[in-house]
Formats: C-alpha cells, structure tokens, sequence
C-alpha cells in the first residue's frame, strides 16, 4: 500500500431499486424505503473507491467498524450518493469520514473503518477456517 494522504475522497452512487427497501430486509409491513444496510454498503463502497488507488497489487481493503446515523428516508426510484474522505491512517488501518445523500436532502453520515489486506494471505486463512 502506497502512502494515502488525508483528504483522500471517494464516491459511489445507486439508484434505488426495490430490492434495496427496508421492507425486503426485514418486516413486509415496512415502509418501501432504502433499508440502512444498503446505505451503509454504499458508504462503504465509496471508501473502497477512495483509497483504490493506493492499493498495491494482490490488495484490498475490508471494512472493520462502522458508526453511522440513517437520518431521512429515500423512496425507491431515487439516487443516493455517498462520499468518504480519509480523517486518519494508522499503518493498514484507514479511517473515513463517510455520509450520504439523494436528491433531496443528506440521508447518513458517520465514520467507518476499514483495513488492507493481502489477499492471498486472507483467502489462505478463509480456507483453513472453512474446513473445520
């Protein structure tokens, strides 16, 4: 992994299908809403894409931690937005700070953690817990 300066951003956008709502997660009686999950996916893609660039080959980056706050509801049929700057780096760990939006309004926002990793040495240790 390369040096990642802080302010590093990423963004990663989705258009909001049914299958993205609330109430195909968890209770049929939901409101047909973006379920927090899947907005959580799309702040933590946007992280991925900030820091891939800095990533050497055989790298990735997985997410750790998450702290955020689902703040408005976004109907099916709109786009959400995220975007994830880079606060704090501490060796392999990266610390973002994400938040999202849709058409209307910001949706999220928090932190998020996440840390390289050597993928074949991941798959490696994936494989062996697999088997037991």
């Amino acid at each position: 992994m390369r040096q990642i300066p802080l302010g590093t951003k990423g963004t990663f956008t989705l258009r909001v299908l049914p299958e993205h709502l609330a109430n195909q997660f968890k209770d049929a009686m939901l409101p047909q809403v973006l379920a927090t999950p899947v907005m959580i996916l799309v702040m933590e893609n946007a992280a991925l894409n900030a820091i891939r660039p800095f990533l050497e080959t055989g790298e990735s980056a997985v997410g750790t931690e998450i702290d955020v706050r689902h703040l408005a509801a976004t109907p099916v049929g709109h786009n959400v937005r995220a975007e994830a700057e880079v606060i704090r780096t501490e060796g392999k760990r990266i610390v973002f700070k994400v938040s999202a939006r849709d058409e209307t309004e910001e949706i999220g926002n928090g932190t998020h953690q996440r840390i390289v990793i050597n993928l074949q040495s991941f798959n490696e240790r994936l494989a062996k817990k697999s088997k037991r």
